[in-house]
């Protein structure tokens, strides 16, 4: 249980299996209402043996908050193995918190708790992409990490090549 300030409703932080299907939805719904994209997370979501297999793999993870069974904040990303070396790192694909619940430690406990998971499996390094002009986002990761400037480029996958 994470610690919150007087009179805030308590929440619980775990990390997602095979059997969390359901909250894995109502994941995907707080996140498509707090990024204002609710058709790109809620119109085509897969079936629910996609998500089990998903949430059973080695290379996905889940997190959510919660109050009781509501999901107040979650946490998605991908373990990304090397061939460098035997190692991975992790990328934080998508991270929210509902409206509501911010400003109480909710982001911070997430991202603790994949802390914990990553050295339980061995991931030498957790990185995250913030958009220029996200403030809160930024504050956030910059109290948590080391800032890198770079540039991220998004290549379409060409139709003929096999």
């Amino acid at each position: 249980m994470a610690s919150v300030p007087p009179n805030d409703e308590p929440f619980e932080v775990r990390v997602l299996g095979p059997n969390d299907v359901a909250t894995v939805r109502a994941m995907l719904a707080m996140f498509g209402r707090e990024f204002d994209d609710e058709h790109a997370y809620s119109s085509r979501q897969p079936n629910d043996r996609y998500l089990q297999r998903l949430l059973d793999s080695d290379t996905f993870v889940a997190i959510v908050a919660l109050t009781g069974t509501r999901v107040i904040g979650g946490l998605a990303g991908y373990v990304l193995p090397k061939f460098e070396q035997a190692r991975s790192e992790f990328y934080i694909y998508d991270l929210a918190v509902e409206e509501a619940h911010r400003r109480r430690g909710v982001a911070s406990s997430l991202i603790e708790r994949l802390k914990k998971l990553a050295v339980a499996r061995g991931i030498y390094v957790i990185f995250v992409q913030a958009d220029l002009g996200d403030d809160p986002a930024i504050a956030l990761y910059t109290k948590l990490g080391v800032r890198e400037d770079v540039l991220h480029f998004d290549i379409a996958p060409s139709a003929g090549a096999a």
